[in-house]
């Protein structure tokens, strides 16, 4: 397992900005840890806490930005579905945002070879259109982020232990 540090200092002033900042600062120094790519060999010096956190950042990124379609499009569809993402959230708390990941993820499997395929901007922007049955899911992510943002970020701070090891300041 990669060790993960986080100075004392930069968790203090995350942790004055808010809660998005809080969590960035394990996001960053989780990625920091793996060399800031997130490989399959990346991924098994990880723990499942830790894993569950860059998925949350993940899914967190691409919704709020484009979608389900757009997550999906961007390749992270396999590491939010085919992982066990969904009850790794619903173990931390968050019921409803693992009932919302298990009905994406049944479109996911219906759909994703059609959204991963390359394709132009045009034919990108199409896809959002010809998949209008994943519009409910972002409007629910969109309408419960908030919620969900600060449940993570309060699991976080209740098991920082499994995140990272914080150090002194020097």
């Amino acid at each position: 397992m990669k060790e993960v540090k986080i100075k004392d200092a930069a968790l203090r002033a995350a942790a004055a900005e808010g809660m998005d900042a809080f969590i960035k600062v394990f996001v960053d120094g989780i990625r920091s840890a793996v060399g800031g790519q997130l490989t399959a060999e990346a991924m098994g010096e990880l723990n499942s806490d830790q894993l569950t956190l860059l998925a949350y950042d993940a899914l967190h990124e691409e919704v709020m930005d484009g979608g389900f379609v757009q997550l999906i499009h961007n390749g992270y569809g396999g590491f939010i579905f085919r992982n066990p993402f969904a009850k790794a959230v619903k173990q931390w708390g968050l019921r409803d945002l693992a009932k919302l990941i298990y009905n994406a993820g049944a479109l996911y499997a219906r759909h994703h070879e059609e959204i991963e395929r390359d394709c132009s901007d045009e034919e990108f922007m199409a896809l959002f259109e010809r998949f209008p049955e994943f519009d409910d899911l972002d409007d629910e992510f969109v309408e419960n982020e908030e919620e969900w943002t600060a449940a993570v970020a309060h699991y976080v701070d209740e098991n920082i232990g499994r995140f990272a090891t914080i150090e002194a300041n020097e």
